[in-house]
């Protein structure tokens, strides 16, 4: 058995390099976004109502359920939460 090396996790268990980007920016924005709320402090509740979600959403969110959120839910959520978002694009290694 040889030993492969990869850049992240979602490299080494996604079947294709375009389902392993995508995670990325999830699991990136799922972040972001678990720490904006963190930092502020708001209830879940509250969050909901910032982000137009219900709460059980936010708790989905808050407890890293990442296959239940889409990319453009999560940059919908990211804007509703008065966060900047940026896309950079680079050249494969």
């Amino acid at each position: 058995m040889s030993k492969q090396k990869f850049d992240s996790v979602w490299d080494a268990i996604k079947d294709t390099p375009e389902e392993a980007e995508i995670m990325k920016l999830r699991s990136n924005l799922m972040t972001a976004l678990k720490n904006h709320l963190a930092r502020t402090g708001i209830s879940q509740a509250e969050a909901a109502k910032l982000l137009g979600v219900t709460q059980p959403r936010v708790s989905d969110l808050m407890r890293g359920k990442i296959n239940l959120f889409g990319l453009d839910t999560l940059v919908n959520m990211a804007a509703a939460a008065g966060l900047h978002l940026e896309i950079r694009v680079l050249e494969s290694a």
